[in-house]
């Protein structure tokens, strides 16, 4: 299982948040492209990476901060970068791809124009992710502010004949909470889907990634790991360890 160790941007800084609120914001480091040379260091061979100033709209000085932290980031060597936030057009996705993103995610627009979605995955094939984030088995868009009245699995069930063929899954009452994760809401997604989920949302011990292992790469591509690994739950090396340390074989469009 691929393991990704997060980096959420707001202006150039390294964040977390809870729940998906931006008032609910917690900095642990201004040199995101340190804190991936650390996560190359350990062994890591994916990073995630989250524009939140993309998601919520702020300034250009913010957005451009970010810009530059993606970019650096991705000229970490060994590193492949899996980016998403504020995706809402295929100019954005060109403008990740140029920076180095291997992945990029598109979540709101898989709700709010998906002619633009499938003309995306049409167009830039295993270079886009879906990504679906829901809260009581009901998706939430906008940076998670809006709800949408749309099932997960309706969804989810959708993506396939939107030409979508990876997806990342969050949990929005879990993310950053450190609550644990709920393996069998991942493996169910990933059955509606019809192919593999990356899990985001809730880690807290090492236990959590040895469940979402456990459910085999037909079910769980790999999980998103944050606030567990910036306060010290363990280390990425032990993180790594649990997922199987597999990474290394996984190309970008594996």
């Amino acid at each position: 299982m691929i393991l990704f160790p997060a980096i959420d941007l707001v202006a150039g800084q390294v964040v977390r948040l809870r729940c998906g609120e931006r008032s609910q914001m917690d900095v642990y480091a201004s040199d995101p492209v340190a804190v991936a040379r650390d996560f190359a260091r350990a062994g890591a061979h994916w990073i995630h990476v989250v524009d939140l100033s993309a998601t919520f709209g702020e300034d250009g000085r913010a957005l451009a901060a970010n810009r530059r932290a993606i970019e650096g980031i991705c000229g970490v060597e060994g590193i492949s970068v899996d980016v998403g936030g504020g995706v809402r057009s295929l100019e954005a996705v060109e403008r990740l791809a140029d920076l180095g993103a291997r992945r990029i995610a598109m979540g709101t627009a898989l709700v709010r124009d998906r002619t633009l979605a499938r003309e995306a995955a049409a167009r830039f094939g295993d270079l886009l992710v879906a990504d679906v984030a829901a809260q009581g088995g009901v998706v939430r868009v906008n940076g998670w502010r809006d709800g949408t009245g749309i099932s997960a699995d309706e969804l989810v069930r959708d993506l396939a004949d939107m030409g979508f063929r990876r997806l990342v899954f969050t949990d929005v009452a879990r993310d950053g909470m450190q609550v644990g994760v709920d393996a069998a809401a991942y493996a169910h997604v990933a059955a509606v889907a019809g192919f593999p989920v990356v899990a985001s949302g809730g880690i807290a011990r090492l236990d959590d990634i040895r469940a979402l292992a456990a459910l085999g790469s037909s079910a769980v591509e790999g999980a998103i790991c944050g606030r567990a690994l910036y306060e010290g739950n363990f280390t990425l090396s032990e993180a790594l360890a649990a997922a199987g340390h597999k990474e290394e074989t996984c190309s970008p469009s594996a």
